[in-house]
């Protein structure tokens, strides 16, 4: 059977290669295969991937969530373990860190930046070993597009908004004065506990938090439910994160639900976890230095009445 010459789903070589010439025998397999093959197609990236920005196409989804809250969890349990072995090391009584402002927070202090290293370790392991992806980038810590705006001006108007962000905070929450006492205000009962909250609170929390909430947790939200409501629900997530060092502050806890709603708002519109996470240091960095004036270099506590 000779192919009709007007077939158009059949390739103009597979037509050439099944006419035999007059005084040629044709291959049995040869001729199968001409006249058998079909049209080969370059595959096209499925619907389900292409209607996402490219920030948002990580590899991971609702079950890797599931997972990560379960990780954190028992990191937390981990931690606390960890620092009950390291009291009894020292001879250490539980009640003694009860009783001593200073040592409770110091204590609380540690257990935190070590679950945020846990929690770190956790995620890079994931993305490295399971997806095989390169950690940063694909955790959403790509280069901040400027475009014609010169790269540092956009820099410094993160690093003022960050401020004046924190500036309007304050005073806000001033105003929402609670009438008890907050419990984060018992990290600033002696200077050590002081320098080393606001150490870990531009060092390492914003690391933390914005390659966990902006970076693994937003991407997932915004594909589920939109990039609105992906903002609204990670920032809201973030202010209650923080809702315990705030409790019986309500206001407060409204407020740091806004901040964390204007981090991730950065990070959805500069698409790189960059922008938030200097919204973040600066932010923090005015709260540090309110504070150490405030304080009068640490010399005169508690801060923050």
């Amino acid at each position: 059977m000779i192919p009709d010459d007007n077939n158009p789903l059949l390739p103009e070589s597979v037509l050439e290669g099944s006419v035999c010439a007059p005084d040629e025998s044709p291959d049995p397999q040869t001729h199968a295969a001409a006249t058998t093959s079909p049209v080969l197609v370059q595959p096209e990236a499925p619907p389900s991937v292409l209607q996402y920005p490219e920030d948002l196409r990580v590899p991971w989804g609702w079950a890797d969530l599931a997972w990560f809250f379960v990780v954190a969890v028992l990191s937390l349990i981990f931690t606390t373990l960890l620092m009950t072995i390291g009291l009894s090391l020292f001879r250490m009584h539980p009640g003694y860190i009860q009783d001593s402002a200073g040592e409770k927070s110091l204590l609380v202090i540690l257990a935190q930046a070590l679950l945020f290293a846990v929690l770190l370790g956790y995620l890079f392991v994931l993305v490295r070993v399971r997806f095989e992806r390169p950690f940063w980038q694909t955790i959403g810590w790509h280069h901040l597009q400027t475009g014609a705006i010169p790269r540092r001006i956009v820099y410094l108007s993160l690093v003022l908004g960050g401020f004046s962000l924190s500036l309007l905070v304050q005073l806000a929450s001033a105003a929402l004065q609670p009438k008890s006492k907050l419990p984060i205000q018992e990290y600033f009962q002696d200077p050590r506990s002081a320098l080393l909250l606001i150490l870990m609170s531009i060092l390492l929390a914003p690391l933390a938090e914005e390659t966990i909430f902006r970076g693994y947790i937003y991407p997932v939200l915004a594909r589920s439910f939109g990039v609105g409501t992906g903002v609204v629900i990670t920032g809201t997530l973030f202010g209650l994160l923080h809702a315990p060092q705030l409790w019986g502050g309500w206001g407060q806890i409204v407020l740091l639900i806004g901040v964390g709603i204007i981090f991730t708002a950065a990070r959805a519109i500069s698409r790189t976890v960059v922008a938030s996470y200097i919204l973040h240091v600066s932010y923090n960095s005015f709260i540090g230095i309110t504070m150490l004036v405030g304080s009068h270099g640490f010399r005169h506590f508690p801060v923050g009445q």
